[in-house]
């Protein structure tokens, strides 16, 4: 089975097209600045294109990543060779808590879900029906929920001490997001170690989130009711007093669009450095004396490793610590910054193990250390492919 994995955005379309008798990517792509003007990028074993065209909507989208896998001197595949496609989803609420074909009703539940990531669930809507324009309605296709490793959660890490109503009439409680990128780590990780029952994954990139994980199933995270809770990422400010939103937009005269955007937008590593959302970019400022820049690491290591530690309590101990996604995969001096405002507990870095480590995985934990720590590289596409696979050959069985 050849499965199209499809990750849409207000304004992107990022895809990969998997072999699944081996796990092998065949081919991989972006298509960005949709509406606005138009960028298509494009990788395979037959070819590659990077050019610019108009591309006013996710259906043109569509069409241009159907050219590029069937046609011309890039065609790595005939149209009917594409047998599935899945797509993630960020929010799926309560009502998915696993992967499952698109329906009629699956559809009009993202749509009706579209409040709680106003960001996201529109854009893969419009990739799930720009998908059916451009393949037909006989691809069967699969939509997989960010948030689904997520619902293991006990009521007591999910609930907001809130009136109950607003939880009732609203479902306002936390979700959790990057769940695929979760349980990719953390079911490779029992694979190579099933011994590890209690284990804590930083998915740390432009956007971040903590687990932890108990015997394979989440029992809580740092991500909320939607992606921007938590701690500071490239530009999202994470948990802060809630009274300070009211007192800013009294003082400011900000409309909740406007100040949704400046948490969202125009906060966190951005906000707080005035250079960059970019960690390479922060690193690079602190080490030439920016006190911003510093300040960002700062706040960065300290918030993560208190999360870390408050898991601990929540898994009552602690087997493994995993760094995985962008920044943990690739940063060694985020990694070894978290772990030494740790060192009180017992855990010590390889300084030399981390130094070396891109990218790859690897653990990068001292052999005295009292938790061994690793980095896994993510791997969502994969994830997603796995889980369409199976829905379909569920389905046709």
């Amino acid at each position: 089975m050849k499965v199209l994995v499809i990750n849409c955005g207000s304004s992107s379309l990022k895809f990969q097209f998997i072999d699944m008798d081996h796990e092998t990517v065949l081919a991989k792509g972006l298509v960005e600045r949709i509406g606005a003007g138009g960028h298509v990028v494009y990788q395979s074993g037959a070819g590659s294109a990077d050019y610019e065209r108009e591309i006013p909507n996710h259906t043109t989208a569509f069409s241009e990543v159907k050219k590029c896998l069937t046609t011309g001197g890039t065609k790595i595949a005939e149209p009917e060779d594409i047998s599935a496609i899945g797509h993630r989803i960020v929010q799926g609420g309560d009502l998915y808590v696993e992967s499952c074909l698109v329906t009629d009703q699956v559809e009009a539940d993202i749509e009706k879900l579209a409040p709680l990531a106003p960001l996201h669930n529109p854009a893969h809507l419009q990739g799930i029906r720009a998908a059916k324009a451009a393949f037909g309605e006989d691809v069967p296709q699969v939509v997989v929920f960010d948030n689904a490793f997520h619902s293991t959660m006990p009521k007591k890490a999910y609930m907001y001490p809130l009136p109950y109503e607003y939880y009732e009439k609203y479902r306002v409680r936390k979700y959790g997001f990057h769940g695929t990128s979760h349980r990719y780590v953390s079911t490779l990780l029992g694979e190579l170690h099933p011994e590890y029952k209690k284990v804590v994954i930083c998915h740390l990139g432009n956007g971040s989130s903590l687990s932890a994980v108990l015997d394979g199933k989440v029992v809580d995270t740092s991500m909320g009711l939607t992606p921007l809770d938590g701690f500071i990422m490239g530009t999202r400010c994470g948990s802060i007093d809630p009274a300070v939103v009211p007192f800013l937009m009294k003082n400011e005269n900000l409309t909740p669009d406007e100040m949704d955007a400046i948490m969202n937008k125009k906060s966190g590593f951005l906000g707080v450095s005035g250079i960059s959302s970019d960690w390479r970019d922060i690193q690079s400022a602190a080490s030439e004396g920016n006190e911003r820049a510093q300040l960002v690491a700062d706040l960065l290591f300290y918030q993560v490793a208190k999360i870390i530690a408050s898991y601990m309590v929540a898994l009552q101990g602690l087997d493994a610590l995993v760094f995985t996604a962008g920044i943990g995969e690739n940063a060694s001096a985020v990694r070894e910054g978290i772990c030494k405002q740790l060192s009180y507990l017992g855990i010590q870095l390889d300084t030399e193990k981390n130094d070396a480590t891109h990218g790859v995985q690897e653990m990068i934990s001292a052999d005295d250390s009292s938790v061994p720590v690793y980095v896994i590289p993510t791997n969502e596409e994969l994830m997603i492919a796995r889980d369409t696979r199976a829905v379909v050959t569920a389905a046709q069985a």
